[in-house]
């Protein structure tokens, strides 16, 4: 590639950034303009396209798959059943409210990808906030840092995490051991952020409504196999690994959202085309176009540079090359969807580990398992950059885009300033004690 064509997807990638960050144009059109910019001018062509096709296919596969099953639970009446608990749970509390979400959104982001979280729970907090008389767009743009910080507790929480941990072979049990606690850590300085994060809503208090009689499922035996269908997804993400096909999250959540459609297509709750109509298109056009963005600036050769680069100024000291890569990839996650991030960076830590000389040349391969222990740490800090990251701004991950469309579709659009407000003092806080987790582990595993 020339140098001028290096300027030009240097240019058309900051212009995007930016276009996003000023909010000029949608971010969905701005990042596909970008793409056909590139196609344009021959810097993208259909080899680079099948290429970022091929690695945004986990990640997208995983969301569509979640956005498929949350959608036929919607018609369920489970959402409606949990959100009443949830309001009687708080009491009337802003502060239970809070930390009731928290405990509420923690659990199933562990097992189901992040957006796919928001999209499920989004209905129960947006009642109980309208409820509690209070704005919802704080606690939906919570509801989306908490399912990133979340996504760290398991190797499917999040498709950063499930991308890092699945190029260096990591099992799911594997991850649980060395990567977990960091999870459990990014999210109790949550926890200890709120009262400042959200002061009026942590101080309100408000009468509850009237109590009515407990909703009943007006079909049982659908919301039974559509349950059936997540207890299902969740299982085969844990236990995957163990059958002899040993499906991968991605194909799961593709399985799941099939089942999904075909249970609701057989008790003729809702039209396919209606489930169909609205999954979040808009997130999925724009993830698979910042994937193909990526894909340019992995072609300009830069990765490889910084690969070499790293070599050149830290050597083989891993310990501080794993702190570095906290510090770079959450930057550039919270400047570009943290997905297409991880994904790209892998490409340049394996480039590192090879100049350094900690693997041969063969660990380019996608099936290479045989990693020191001492490089570990560099992988989880690449895991905790990308997740972490993400939290700070509106596009830094998918999580936070679907929870400002929810707003945007309840009347409450959400700006980048305002996912900023929350987002870069919780994503500061949780850098810093992420940086002294893989401290420790680079200690441990030395």
């Amino acid at each position: 590639m020339s140098k001028l064509q290096i300027i030009i997807v240097l240019a058309v990638f900051s212009a995007v950034i930016l276009t996003i960050a000023f909010n000029v144009i949608d971010m969905a059109v701005a990042a596909l303009v970008g793409v056909c910019v590139l196609i344009l001018l021959g810097i993208l062509n259909e080899q680079d396209l099948l290429s970022a096709t091929d690695t945004a296919g986990g990640p997208i596969g995983l969301l569509f798959g979640g956005m498929i099953v949350a959608r036929i639970l919607s018609t369920t009446g489970i959402f409606e059943l949990i959100g009443d608990i949830f309001l009687r749970a708080t009491g009337g509390s802003g502060r239970r409210f809070l930390l009731l979400l928290i405990a509420l959104v923690a659990p199933v982001c562990a097992f189901l990808p992040n957006a796919t979280t928001v999209i499920l729970l989004a209905p129960i907090i947006i009642r109980v906030a309208g409820a509690l008389e209070t704005d919802f767009v704080g606690p939906m743009i919570l509801t989306a840092i908490v399912s990133n910080s979340a996504g760290l507790l398991t190797l499917v929480g999040d498709p950063a995490t499930f991308l890092v941990g699945s190029s260096v072979g990591m099992s799911f049990g594997e991850y649980l051991h060395r990567v977990s606690l960091g999870g459990v850590i990014a999210l109790a300085v949550i926890v200890a952020l709120l009262p400042l994060l959200m002061r009026d809503l942590w101080r309100l208090r408000r009468p509850l409504p009237p109590r009515f009689p407990p909703k009943r499922f007006d079909r049982p035996v659908y919301a039974a196999f559509s349950l059936a269908v997540l207890v299902s997804m969740v299982a085969l993400f844990i236990f995957g690994d163990r059958l002899p096909t040993h499906p991968l999250p991605p194909t799961v959540a593709l399985i799941a959202g099939s089942l999904a459609l075909l249970v609701g297509y057989a008790a003729k709750v809702e039209p396919t085309e209606n489930v169909f109509r609205d999954i979040d298109w808009k997130t999925l056009v724009f993830l698979g176009s910042i994937f193909c963005l990526v894909q340019a600036v992995t072609k300009t050769g830069l990765l490889q540079l910084m690969a070499l680069k790293l070599y050149q100024v830290f050597g083989t000291d891993l310990t501080v090359v794993a702190l570095t890569m906290i510090a770079a990839i959450a930057l550039l996650s919270s400047l570009l969807a943290n997905v297409p991030v991880a994904a790209a960076s892998i490409l340049m830590i394996k480039g590192y580990l090879v100049a350094a000389e900690v693997v041969p040349e063969v660990a380019f391969s996608p099936h290479f398992t045989q990693w020191p222990p001492a490089s570990i740490p560099v992988f989880v800090g690449m895991m905790f950059g990308a997740t972490l990251g993400g939290n700070a701004t509106l596009i830094g991950a998918s999580a936070n885009i679907v929870a400002a469309g929810i707003c945007a579709r309840h009347g409450k659009p959400v700006t980048f300033a305002t996912f900023l407000r929350y987002g870069l003092p919780v994503t500061t806080a949780q850098l810093a004690v992420s940086a002294l987790y893989v401290l420790a582990l680079s200690r441990i595993l030395r």
